[in-house]
């Protein structure tokens, strides 16, 4: 008898086998993982490099320990850009390469996850829960879309603007994670699946941008704002006004968030122009919603109070000594004891978000404790010692933008200001110039996840991966820069900032 032939439609398993295994190796993100392990080893295995030296002639050294964390500051960079592993775990990466190569003390390293500027994020992102499960952001997000309409690009504005207006009142990470809910509810009427689309590209990466974009506005958007105050105050012995601060900065932060509208909506053009019957569809939503419950207002109540108490303390001296972050845990805790939230929710935090910017911080401390961040300032800004003033002033204004995508821009600003107002009487530059144009690089960090809270919050809608971030924030960096060029040559100047010292 003979044996029945094999047929083309049933593969040996074996081969089968074979073929799926050819097929999922990922040779892209194996030449990225070997990529930043190249990077580290050159950098960290290298020979002493040279001191950088300041124009009074001090002199920084940069120590093993500085060289391991510049080493370990491009691994992070190349893992986070290429995504080669979650990026929350390349955060962990962060703290157990620290400890293993002897750049700082394990305790150290990992206890920067636990800072207080990782647990204002996380009570932050805790708000954004909290307004979803109340149902205060399905009640929101109607309202705005009854109020602008079916055209997406209207849309767009719409929500740019709401987030910029917020960010006056109150830290644009809280925003972001008060609007973010807003905007997954917006989304889910124009697109019922969870696939991405330009439009959910534009509307949480533009989120994410004009977050930073509000932010520089005024004192209550971020802390970078009051920490380069305080720099400028010791250096000149002036003080720099809350509505001095607002004068010079509104005009410059509202500009950008027209001009991130227009960017996304030429680069990231909504694949519908309209979304017909969207108003009625909005309205009826939001009458389906019925009155407001006791659940709502007391979430409001709750989320106004934090955020009230914070605005504040720029205001009333008695309440500068308390901490913001402890602050805005408060209306954790609270939401816990008025069962607004059960111990379930918790299982919703995005750790992936938690633990990267447990990583930011951890890198971040790693460069500045070991003085590889002062070594690099020193040496960026050596380069325009004998500068034109213009170019020295976008010289810092580049470095603090590129510092503050990697590090937190309190830091960035920490690094670069004191140098730069140190070699600025050199070259007959006001020290003005230096503090605005650094202040509004530090707040629009448009190319790494973690340069900003708002960048991480708007990664969570799986609408984006980390590298098209990095190409979208390319272009809107180059804009930010075209539009600070102008602002330091023609409009501040045209509204009384003093740019050099003896004109």
């Amino acid at each position: 008898m003979n044996a029945p032939a094999k047929t083309p439609s049933q593969p040996s398993p074996s081969i089968t086998y074979l073929s799926q295994t050819v097929r999922y190796v990922d040779w892209k993100r194996i030449f990225f993982i070997f990529l930043g392990v190249f990077f580290f080893s050159i950098v960290y295995f290298s020979g002493p490099w040279t001191d950088a030296v300041d124009p009074k002639g001090e002199r920084f050294v940069l120590t093993r320990e500085g060289k391991g964390a510049l080493a370990l500051f491009l691994l992070t960079a190349t893992w986070w850009v290429f995504e080669v592993i979650p990026i929350g775990a390349t955060s962990l990466a962060i703290g157990v390469i620290q400890a293993l190569f002897l750049i700082r003390d394990a305790k150290d390293a990992f206890h920067d996850f636990m800072d207080p500027s990782v647990m204002f994020i996380f009570a932050s992102i805790v708000i954004g829960l909290v307004f979803t499960k109340s149902g205060l952001t399905k009640r929101l997000a109607y309202k705005m879309l009854v109020l602008v309409g079916e055209r997406t690009s209207m849309i767009y504005l719409g929500c740019f603007l709401l987030t910029a207006s917020l960010t006056l009142i109150m830290a644009h990470t809280a925003v972001a994670a008060t609007v973010y809910p807003l905007l997954m509810a917006i989304y889910a009427l124009y697109e019922e699946s969870d696939k991405p689309t330009k439009f959910g590209k534009g509307l949480f990466i533009g989120m994410a941008f004009t977050a930073g974009a509000g932010s520089v506005v005024t004192l209550l958007g971020a802390a970078r704002g009051a920490v380069a105050i305080s720099f400028f105050k010791d250096f000149t012995q002036r003080e720099i006004t809350f509505f001095e601060l607002t004068y010079y900065m509104l005009p410059l932060g509202w500009s950008m968030v027209l001009l991130i509208w227009l960017f996304f909506m030429i680069f990231f053009k909504p694949e519908k122009k309209t979304i017909p019957g969207l108003r009625e569809r909005a309205k009826s939503l939001h009458s389906r919603l019925g009155p407001v419950s006791n659940r709502e207002i007391l979430t409001f109540v709750i989320v106004i109070g934090a955020v009230s108490v914070m605005s504040m303390r720029s205001f009333f001296a008695f309440l500068q000594p308390l901490d913001k972050t402890a602050i805005i845990l408060t209306s954790t805790v609270l939401f816990f004891l008025f069962k607004i939230l059960t111990v379930e929710d918790l299982e919703q935090i995005p750790w992936n978000i938690i633990l990267l910017f447990g990583g930011a911080m951890s890198i971040g401390y790693c460069l500045w404790n070991t003085g590889a961040a002062k070594w690099l300032a020193v040496n960026w800004l050596a380069m325009f010692n004998k500068a034109n003033w213009f170019v020295f002033v976008m010289g810092i204004a580049l470095f603090v933008l590129i510092m503050t995508n990697f590090i937190m821009n309190v830091a960035a600003i920490a690094i670069s200001l004191p140098v730069a107002l140190a070699i600025a009487p050199y070259l007959g530059v006001a020290p003005d110039v230096i503090l605005f144009a650094s202040l509004a690089a530090a707040g629009m960090p448009f190319m790494l996840l973690v340069g900003a809270a708002p960048n991480a919050i708007a990664y969570e809608s799986k609408q984006f991966s980390s590298g098209e971030f990095f190409l979208a924030g390319i272009p809107a960096s180059l804009m930010l820069m075209i539009l600070l060029a102008a602002f330091v040559l023609f409009i501040w100047p045209l509204m009384g900032m003093s740019v050099l010292l003896h004109p």
